[in-house]
């Protein structure tokens, strides 16, 4: 007789048992299939969380008076703008999403503004990601709350600082921070403003996701500045870099632990039942051998249930597993809803893997009915 009628004939006397092992490998495979598909919308939205909190690196003069910067918000010591540029020839470094910016406290019309003159992004070899803070046009002008709203300015107002005429690209919403008093334009509208041409007193930057087996991140850091601007020193944001890490770690830690503890769960579970199936069937088993049917035989029947259920658990286990992302994945990740897709790629591997995972989940049990002596299996005690 085929093996596969076997099996199929397997499967249909011994039907409960058949259906408890679908449900375990359906379970495992849907558990795969929820997390890799929301895991990745997961990977996403933390993401976009993580660029919104900012950049956390301020890299100043070595000259400057930290007292002095920290009470007023920028460095007053001056730097040269080509050295921001210095972080585009260097590959391995810890820094990207580096902003040349000049900053200063101006008089604008009888009442206080922060001019706040911003470059496009730059980002050493390897590290170029899409930009994390807005792109200014020179030409143009953001605007805080409080300086919008004080002087009753709207988008697309034309207004003058210093004798330079700026258009308002946009007025920002309330911060409650000295963002709302930040006039924000490009770098050489600033530095035509203040009269500093090719000069710069800050460059800020984002430090990377990187582990040093030996250093912390800020040491490292700060090695790696000296290396490219020597006359430079850099002050990291521990706040915004420890909400960084903690929120990047924990889907990921969360993810690591539930998934192979399911699926782990679920193995046991089809071993029990492949165990459970062999011990109940040890006469039967005895009469199968007396017959003529090797070992090779009892093992392909055995296994080739697990692999045709596992085949099945997967395909089923998927569709759940899919329809579940789907319809509650954007309730749960809503700036990244539009990410969560049918995946076919992972259903490829379920394919694969799951009658693989089945059989060797059945495979100890198999063995011991395999090794057993025909005649042990066909006395009466057993």
């Amino acid at each position: 007789m085929p093996l596969l009628s076997l099996i199929l004939k397997e499967i249909a006397h011994r039907r409960w048992n058949a259906l408890l092992t679908l449900v375990a490998v359906t379970t495992a495979t849907g558990f795969v299939a929820v997390f890799f598909m929301i895991g990745e919308a997961s990977q996403r939205e933390t993401k976009r969380n993580l660029r919104d909190m900012g950049q956390n690196l301020r890299i100043v003069s070595k000259q400057t008076n930290m007292e002095d910067f920290w009470n007023q918000g920028y460095s007053e010591e001056l730097m040269p703008e080509e050295w921001v540029y210095e972080f585009d020839k260097v590959k391995g470094l810890f820094y990207s999403h580096l902003t040349a910016t000049l900053e200063k406290r101006i008089d604008w019309d009888g009442r206080p503004a922060l001019l706040t003159g911003m470059s496009a992004e730059v980002s050493p070899p390897g590290r170029k990601k899409p930009s994390m803070v807005f792109n200014i046009n020179e030409g143009e002008a953001f605007l805080g709350f409080e300086l919008a709203r004080s002087r009753g300015i709207k988008k697309g107002d034309v207004i003058t600082v210093a004798d330079r005429e700026l258009k308002v690209a946009s007025t920002l919403a309330e911060a409650g921070s000295i963002d709302d008093l930040r006039l924000s334009v490009h770098l050489k509208d600033a530095q035509a403003i203040l009269d500093l041409p090719g000069q710069i007193n800050e460059i800020r930057a984002l430090d990377c996701y990187c582990r040093h087996p030996d250093k912390d991140t800020l040491t490292v850091l700060r090695e790696q500045l000296a290396s490219v601007l020597p006359g430079a020193t850099v002050v990291k944001m521990q706040a915004i870099a420890l909400a960084r890490e903690q929120q990047r770690t924990m889907m990921e830690d969360y993810f690591a632990l539930i998934m192979p503890s399911v699926v782990l769960a679920c193995g046991i579970w089809i071993g029990a039942l492949a165990l459970l199936n062999v011990r109940e069937r040890v006469e039967e088993v005895g009469v199968l051998r007396a017959l003529g049917y090797g070992g090779g035989n009892i093992a392909g029947l055995f296994l080739g249930k697990a692999a045709l259920i596992g085949l099945v658990g997967a395909l089923i286990g998927f569709g759940i597993g899919t329809a579940v992302a789907l319809n509650h994945g954007p309730d749960m990740f809503k700036l990244t809803a539009k990410n969560i897709k049918t995946d076919y790629a992972l259903l490829k591997w379920l394919v694969l893997g799951a009658p693989l995972f089945a059989a060797l989940c059945s495979f100890i049990p198999t063995m011991i009915s395999v090794a057993r002596d025909p005649a042990d299996s066909l006395r009466q005690d057993n």
